[in-house]
């Protein structure tokens, strides 16, 4: 069995997405983005598809469609992707060395230490606290 249970998704090609406009998918995608990575909202813990659409004014599965097409991941992926950035950040910063690696989850926007450690491990290949040392030994050789 795999470390952390993480199996590779498949792309669906789910009849709903052919239905959103190229014009109002170009529209979603960038107020998505303004949300998502210019306002943090991926730092919020209880942020879901649900309240982004309704940020947007439309649906989950249009926010859905467009994330699945335009990022070729879901949302959970997605907003995974900008937490596990700035948690490389603050593991790599010395002055945090300290911080448990739950407090670096919470800070980051995940709701428990295993999510985080999921999402760290498929993305990076390691855990937090193997990049962490990593990182922290590189700056002691510099």
């Amino acid at each position: 069995m795999a470390k952390y249970n993480i199996t590779p998704t498949k792309e669906k090609d789910a009849h709903y997405r052919s239905l959103v406009s190229q014009q109002y998918m170009d529209e979603l995608q960038e107020k998505i983005m303004e949300i998502i990575v210019m306002k943090k909202k991926y730092l919020d813990k209880d942020y879901s598809a649900k309240k982004l659409a309704q940020d947007l004014g439309t649906n989950t599965r249009y926010v859905s469609a467009v994330v699945n097409s335009r990022f070729h991941q879901n949302f959970t992926s997605f907003v995974n992707f900008y937490r596990i950035n700035d948690a490389k950040t603050i593991l790599s910063d010395h002055r945090r060395a300290k911080l448990t690696m739950q407090e670096v989850a919470d800070m980051v926007g995940f709701a428990n230490r295993q999510s985080f450690y999921g999402s760290f491990y498929r993305i990076l290949g390691m855990t937090p606290r193997e990049y962490k040392l990593k990182k922290l030994a590189m700056q002691k050789k510099k």
